[in-house]
């Protein structure tokens, strides 16, 4: 993947989406369409600017992003996941080859184990009767900021310091 200053600027614009999705996750248990829309709706603009090919880099990101999708919405049935985040995570799929996909589905995991174990303690610190709501978004946006931290900023260092 031929990275440029765009696909920065796009990715930078992602993080800015993710850090905006948890805190509304955060503050109104509730992650916007329009903010998922926009997430996925750039993937395309990022492929382009990455020099990605159609065939097999984006019909491999659309097939990871419909098996995601597939996977989340059937946990979402289960009601075992909200609706936001399975779109959250469907619009990333298109964002991060497979390989990273899997990492960021790992960091989340223990990000949200983390996150359920300290909001559940608080919960029953203050004694609280109804049930508890974990803001999952939180968890997603940590594993993808992860992700782009690991898989993206090194490399933009290195073109920083030979450009």
């Amino acid at each position: 993947m031929a990275m440029t200053t765009l696909s920065y600027v796009l990715l930078a614009a992602l993080a800015i989406a993710l850090v905006v999705a948890a805190f509304t996750d955060l503050t109104r248990r509730q992650i916007d369409n329009w903010l998922n829309g926009a997430i996925a709706l750039g993937a395309p603009l990022f492929w382009w600017a990455s020099g990605l090919a159609l065939w097999p880099d984006v019909a491999l990101q659309l097939g990871v992003a419909l098996a995601a999708f597939a996977v989340f919405a059937g946990l979402f049935a289960l009601r075992m996941m909200g609706g936001g985040d399975v779109k959250l995570l469907t619009a990333l799929a298109l964002w991060v080859p497979p390989y990273q996909f899997v990492q960021l589905l790992l960091v989340m995991a223990i990000a949200g184990g983390v996150l359920t174990i300290v909001m559940g303690a608080w919960h029953v610190a203050r004694r609280q009767k109804h049930r508890l709501a974990i803001p999952y978004g939180v968890a997603i946006s940590f594993g993808a900021l992860w992700v782009l931290a690991a898989n993206y900023l090194p490399e933009a260092a290195l073109q920083g310091l030979y450009a």
